[in-house]
């Protein structure tokens, strides 16, 4: 009881300061920018997401081939995925290679909605950037370490991120 306390204390406090940075970048970039960003500053965090996925993608590639070439895992596993699964890290990439195929969909999807209307201003594009970066850390935490808790964290502040950037572009109203 006491260890599942402190988890979730851990959790709420990783929260808190994600909700606090949230609230920083919301305010700082809103106050600092006079100028409309361009469509080149909402394309880069996509870039750099789907550069992330594609460094998940070699991994997962790479880790499975090194587990059938060490005897770690069977060809077999990978034709049916029903025989003797392999060790868990071999699968680490895969799950997190998976991962960035289901939630950022809904953040391509914002991104070029708010390119083809032109609706964004330097604080979407400064929550793109945040989106990005909390998919790199939960990709980090997936694949190097994977402490749940700490991954959970992760997920949950890349999903609100994700929530607060459709918000607000369903309410911002640019010219």
């Amino acid at each position: 009881m006491r260890t599942t306390r402190a988890t979730y204390l851990m959790i709420g406090a990783v929260l808190a300061g994600f909700l606090a940075s949230l609230v920083a970048v919301v305010r700082t970039t809103s106050v600092s920018s006079s100028t409309s960003p361009s469509a080149a500053s909402l394309i880069q965090p996509i870039i750099a997401l789907v550069i992330l996925t594609g460094i998940a993608w070699v991994m997962m590639v790479v880790y499975r081939n090194v587990a059938v070439i060490r005897g770690a895992a069977s060809v077999r596993y990978f034709q049916t995925y029903t025989t003797e699964a392999p060790a868990e890290w071999v699968e680490r990439p895969t799950r997190a290679y998976m991962n960035l195929l289901e939630l950022p969909v809904l953040f391509y999807v914002v991104c070029l909605l708010m390119l083809a209307t032109g609706r964004f201003d330097a604080v979407q594009v400064s929550l793109a950037w945040l989106f990005a970066l909390i998919r790199y850390a939960h990709a980090i935490i997936h694949i190097g370490f994977n402490y749940v808790p700490l991954r959970f964290a992760a997920f949950a502040s890349g999903a609100i991120t994700l929530g607060v950037l459709w918000a607000r572009f369903a309410s911002l109203d640019l010219q």
